[in-house]
């Protein structure tokens, strides 16, 4: 007979790694603040994010995993890690607060998470039209 009930401690091991991948994307973002085209802030984060998607995808947190590896396909190019600056600090950082809240409304006993990826879109193509932006009005300057 197969049991439909989550692995809990799977799932506690996830939020546990979550909070401290989470903290560290904060990090991240502090050096961006401060340094501004920060390479090794920049490596940093993505790999935090891949890391994070690739423990949601583990324990079966798709919306967590997508919206991780959307926000790794929009910083990814090098071009974009060097337009972390003004406005795209400030979207980067409600797309990080964004994540933890989604860690926070997982439901510790099913392991369900009930939300609409609605906010998440919206983020991601601010982020995208902001680096995009950044980059072109560079390029005009050079």
């Amino acid at each position: 007979m197969l049991n439909d009930t989550p692995d809990l401690s799977t799932l506690q091991d996830f939020l546990g790694d979550a909070h401290q991948l989470l903290s560290r994307g904060q990090e991240c973002l502090q050096h961006f603040q401060l340094i501004g085209e920060d390479a090794d802030a920049s490596h940093c984060l993505i790999q935090t994010l891949a890391s994070l998607r690739d423990k949601a995808y583990t324990c079966k947190q798709v919306q967590i995993a997508g919206f991780c590896e959307q926000l790794c396909a929009v910083l990814d190019p090098v071009a974009h890690r060097k337009q972390m600056h003004g406005s795209a600090l400030g979207i980067l950082e409600a797309c990080l607060c964004l994540l933890a809240w989604q860690v926070e409304l997982i439901d510790p006993g099913s392991g369900t998470l009930n939300l609409d990826a609605e906010e998440q879109r919206e983020l991601l193509d601010s982020l995208e039209t902001t680096l995009h932006a950044t980059a072109q009005s560079c390029d005009q300057m050079v």
